[in-house]
């Protein structure tokens, strides 16, 4: 069998099949079929001793890479505001060596500030080298790690802190100063604060009984002797969410959980190892991230740190002419939620609506061209020539790009396959049963030793999302309602927090509607919105700055950009492009929004409106455009 008959072979082949034989499953992975996976290797049962076992073998290699800032420089726009750009040098980098010894010394000095064993330690902290390694020296001295999101407001962060009662917090000068400084004297429990920049502060101003230390000095505390190793179902990490429904939630993971999270994890990525270089960017306190780079340090794979606004040459803090993250550091491997692909197809898009006619027609038959090919197993190689330019956008050597769930690398359709799942026999008040045509739907719960222990002690969470069965496996039931094809693979097609029934009876999933209309040459963003006492949809819109610039001048429009977005005129402009994608792609007519409201604003995880990894945070954005909801409703 050839190479290519091989690759057809395995994306054809069934992926999963039910373990009782009916509809509603559970579904197993036939590759684990008898035995789910628990351990990438035999006896490293606790994240210390992976990390412990991944020194020994890649001791001298290079482990962490971090930029060096060159220099700091303000520009100014055209509209007056002020947008700080950066001169960045070369990765230096830790090697697994160096990383260990600072691990050791910090662990050392946390317990000499007074952390105890199984007692939680704090991290409200960017994306950098110093939140790892805050981490493995908390997985090797027993530490319960509490991660809160870089993005979370004051409230939040307070609200978590004293929640979990933690007594020490990990964390940087920039947030210490914008962000905690104001709240302090509402957490009482606060005793030690450590910043992990390499720099003096100034301590006046903050409560006094809370000492502030560097992360530097606090290494240089001395030895301290481990006394309490962890075991599996020792708690690891309370993880907060980025509070989409409201506050923020903990939940609970022990170490087995991770092990056994991550093992799946990478079965799905063929070849990982030393010569792989992961570029991480997304948040830390989010999971993919955090199981992604401990995955990485623990196969040998180097890490090199950024951020979403110095990922790459185009991105938001890179001085113009200088090189993005992506362009020095060359990944393989990387993350990345929805939002970000929807963000570098439509980057990618964009450039190819700007050549020319035969420039464009061209990559659109390569690209057409191409996916065809690889459904058969073939690569299409003389085709790359003309996306070498979209390939250099990444740095050029990406292999691979990961997201939360990680389909099977032989897979040739979006379609995803998970390692245990089962379709719940029905969502009939959604109208998905598992006797639907032509395949069973319904919600989608998974099992498994990667399901977590469920929230911590906040009020009001619904801890009914996790349950244990008759024979002892967890289970969450994930809100997502899923389609069963006849090879074993699931696919996501709608969330229960999605969907609302009209006045007139029709189901109106707005996510779907969302996802359609982001095809829209004019639309950035978009939030669908519906009440149940009216019979139609209306939609919040970021558009998209300059092709809606490049309109407004067509039809003599002028004015600043926030002037343009209030425009009826463009409001009307939007409205048809809307119902121009919406008629192409055949959504009924109850699902395309009647009316519009234009943000001139962008929705970041800074303004509220969107959680770390993009999504929406629906009850916000209600709230905030409350007045134009009741503008485009008709009420008074």
């Amino acid at each position: 069998m050839t190479g290519v008959q091989k690759k057809k072979a395995l994306a054809k082949r069934v992926k999963s099949r039910s373990t009782t034989g009916q509809a509603e499953g559970p579904y197993r992975s036939v590759d684990r079929f008898d035995s789910l996976v628990t351990e990438d290797y035999a006896g490293k049962d606790t994240l210390d001793k992976l990390f412990d076992y991944a020194v020994e073998r890649f001791g001298k290699a290079d482990c962490l890479g971090t930029r060096e800032v060159l220099s700091k420089e303000n520009e100014t726009q055209p509209s007056g505001k002020v947008f700080k750009k950066l001169i960045l040098g070369d990765y230096k980098w830790l090697s697994y060596e160096e990383m260990d010894t600072q691990v050791s010394q910090f662990g050392s000095g946390l317990a000499a500030l007074g952390q105890q064993p199984k007692s939680t330690i704090a991290i409200f902290c960017e994306t950098r080298a110093e939140w790892m390694i805050t981490a493995q020296a908390c997985f090797r001295r027993n530490f319960p790690l509490v991660t809160f999101y870089a993005t979370l407001g004051e409230e939040a962060v307070a609200f978590g802190l004293n929640e979990c009662g933690a007594t020490h917090l990990v964390t940087s000068v920039e947030l210490l100063e914008t962000k905690l400084k104001n709240v302090l004297p509402q957490i009482p429990s606060l005793r030690q604060i450590i910043y992990v920049d390499r720099k003096s502060i100034s301590t006046a101003g903050y409560p006094q009984g809370i000492q502030i230390h560097s992360m530097h000095s606090v290494q240089e505390l001395g030895a301290k002797p481990e006394n309490l190793k962890p075991v599996p179902s020792d708690l690891a990490v309370i993880m907060y969410t980025s509070g989409s429904t409201g506050r923020p939630k903990g939940v609970m993971i022990i170490n087995s959980n991770l092990i056994g999270g991550m093992a799946g994890q990478c079965e799905r990525i063929p070849g990982l190892g030393p010569k792989d270089t992961y570029i991480a960017y997304l948040p830390l306190a989010h999971v993919l991230e955090m199981t992604a780079e401990i995955s990485c340090v623990t196969y040998g794979c180097r890490i090199g740190y950024s951020s979403p606004q110095t990922l790459s040459d185009q991105s938001t803090k890179i001085k113009k002419g200088s090189k993005g993250d992506c362009t020095v550091l060359k990944p393989s491997l990387m993350a990345a939620v929805p939002e970000i692909m929807d963000r570098i197809n439509k980057n990618v898009m964009s450039k190819v609506q700007e050549m020319n006619c035969v420039q464009r027609t061209l990559f659109k038959r390569a690209y057409d061209y191409k996916l065809e090919q690889i459904k058969k197993g073939y690569d299409a190689p003389l085709c790359n020539i003309l996306f070498k330019k979209v390939r250099a956008l990444l740095g050029g050597n990406v292999r691979m790009m990961l997201k939360a769930t990680v389909m099977f690398p032989d897979r040739n359709i979006v379609r995803t396959s998970v390692k245990h799942y089962s379709c719940r026999d029905s969502y009939t008040s959604g109208g998905y049963t598992k006797h639907d045509k032509p395949h069973p739907r319904g919600e989608i719960l998974i099992g498994g030793p990667n399901v977590t222990m469920g929230y911590s002690r906040s009020e009001g969470c619904n801890n009914e999302d996790f349950f244990a069965d008759e024979n002892g496996q967890r289970w969450f039931c994930t809100g997502d309602i899923g389609e069963m094809h006849p090879d074993g693979c699931l696919q996501i097609v709608d969330r229960k927090k999605d969907l609302v029934k009209l006045q007139a009876g029709e189901y109106v999933s707005l996510g779907k509607v969302e996802s359609a209309l982001k095809n829209c040459s004019l639309i950035d963003n978009i939030c669908a919105y519906a009440n149940s006492d009216q019979n139609y949809v209306i939609s919040f819109i970021v558009p998209n700055q300059k092709n809606l610039t490049a309109l407004a001048n067509q039809k003599g429009i002028e004015g600043t950009w926030e002037e343009i977005c209030n425009h009826p005129v463009m409001e009307r402009e939007v409205l048809r492009e809307i119902k121009e994608v919406a008629t192409s792609i055949k959504l009924q007519r109850f699902e395309i929004p009647v009316m519009v409201h234009l943000s001139p604003e962008p929705w970041t995880p800074e303004t509220g409106l969107v959680t770390d990894a993009f999504k929406l945070k629906r009850k916000e954005l209600k709230n905030h455009y409350l007045n134009d909801i009741e503008r485009m409703y008709g009420h008074k």
